[in-house]
C-alpha cells in the first residue's frame, strides 16, 4: 500500500484537522464526537445533515457551506457515522425549524440515520429524512436493500440546501429532495480497484484488460466485468441504462454529472462528458446544466460515474443558486 498518511488509525482525523484549518471561513470541526458544521453557528431556516463512510471526499464534508449542508457527519474509511455522531450534529445545526437528513441509501447509514432521528425528535426537534437511491446498476447489493445512493446525492444536497437558504418549510424542502430523487439516475464503473488504509490491500480484485461495469462507491460489485473497451464503448454501456429507466423522454432539459471516482484525472473525464453529452443529444434531451470533475469519490479509484437528473424551472433556479463549500462554489 503506497498512501500519504501517518497511520491507518489517524486518516479521518488528520483529514478532518486539515479540512478545518484549509476552510475556517466555512466551516468547523466537532471531535467528540465527530462531525462537521457550518460556521457561525444554527441559521434560522432549515438545517441539512447528511454524512456517511470516509473515503468519498469532497462528499459530504467538502460541501458544508451557505447553499448546501449545515452538518456532515464523517464515519471511518467506507464505515457509517454512528447515531450519536447524528444526533449531535442535528441538535447543533437545529435553528428551529426543523433538520432534513439526506441518507444514501446503505443499510448501516439508513439504520443510524433513522435511530439519530428518533433521538433527535424525542428531544423536541422535527426531523424528516430523504433516501437516495438513484444507481440504476443492480437493485440490490452488498450492503443495500434497493438501489444504491451514488451520485444524485451530490445533486441533491445542492438543490434542497438552495431551497432551505431560501427560507422554505421543512416539508417544502423535503419535497424538493425527493422530487429530486424521483427525477435522478446514475450509474459507474472503474478500471481499478482502491486501498481502504485499515486493509492495506486492494478492496478487490480487477485484471489490467478488465474493467467492472455498474460498481458501487465501495467497489461492490456492479452488472458485469468485460474486457476494456474504448471510452466511447464504455460511455454507451453506461449512458444506455440511465436513459432505458425513467422518467425520461425526448424534449427534457437534463443536467448530465460525470464524475470522477478518485484516480481517474479530469482530461478522460472530459473525454466521457463529451460522449455522454453526444448520447444525451441523441435521445432528444437538452443538456443545460452541467457538472464535470471529483464530487463522490471511492479512495483512488479510477473510474468514472454519469449521472442525468431531469430538470424543471424549480430545479434549474435551485442548481443555479449561489452556494460556498470547499467542494462547490458559485454565485458569491
Amino acid at each position: 500500500m503506497k498512501k500519504l498518511i501517518n497511520s491507518p488509525e489517524n486518516v479521518v482525523v488528520e483529514a478532518l484537522r486539515g479540512m478545518e484549518k484549509a476552510h475556517a471561513d466555512i466551516l468547523k470541526v466537532n471531535y467528540e464526537p465527530a462531525y462537521i458544521a457550518r460556521a457561525g453557528g444554527p441559521a434560522k431556516k432549515v438545517a441539512i445533515v447528511s454524512g456517511g463512510g470516509a473515503g468519498h471526499e469532497p462528499l459530504h464534508g467538502g460541501f458544508v457551506g451557505k447553499g448546501m449542508l449545515d452538518a456532515a457527519c464523517p464515519g471511518a474509511v467506507f464505515t457509517s457515522p454512528t447515531p450519536d455522531q447524528m444526533e449531535a450534529a442535528t441538535k447543533a445545526v437545529n435553528g428551529g425549524k426543523g433538520v432534513l437528513h439526506i441518507v444514501k441509501n446503505y443499510t448501516g447509514d439508513v439504520m443510524n440515520f433513522q435511530m439519530a432521528a428518533d433521538l433527535a425528535r424525542a428531544e423536541g426537534i422535527e426531523v424528516e429524512s430523504v433516501v437516495v437511491d438513484d444507481d440504476v446498476a443492480v437493485e440490490n447489493s452488498t450492503w443495500t436493500a434497493g438501489r444504491r445512493g451514488v451520485g444524485g446525492t451530490v445533486l441533491m444536497e445542492k438543490i434542497a440546501g438552495a431551497a432551505a437558504e431560501a427560507g422554505a418549510s421543512l416539508a417544502e424542502v423535503t419535497a424538493i429532495a425527493k422530487k429530486v430523487n424521483a427525477q435522478v439516475r446514475s450509474m459507474g464503473m472503474a478500471l481499478t480497484s482502491c486501498t481502504v488504509p485499515h486493509a492495506g490491500k486492494p478492496t478487490f480484485d480487477l485484471p489490467e484488460d478488465e474493467m467492472e461495469i455498474g460498481v458501487g462507491i465501495h467497489g461492490e460489485p456492479g452488472r458485469k466485468r468485460v474486457k476494456l473497451a474504448p471510452a466511447d464503448e464504455v460511455v454507451d454501456m453506461l449512458m444506455k441504462p440511465i436513459l432505458s429507466d425513467l422518467p425520461f423522454k425526448s424534449g427534457d432539459e437534463v443536467l448530465l454529472f460525470v464524475n470522477g471516482l478518485g484516480g481517474t484525472p479530469l482530461i478522460e473525464q472530459y473525454i466521457v462528458y463529451r460522449k455522454a453529452a453526444e448520447i444525451a443529444a441523441a435521445a432528444g434531451l437538452k443538456v443545460t446544466r452541467h457538472l464535470v470533475g471529483p464530487y463522490i469519490t471511492s479512495l483512488e479509484m479510477a473510474g468514472v460515474s454519469i449521472t442525468l437528473l431531469k430538470l424543471d424551472a424549480e430545479l434549474t433556479k435551485l442548481w443555479d443558486a449561489p452556494v460556498h463549500t470547499a467542494g462547490l462554489r458559485w454565485g458569491v
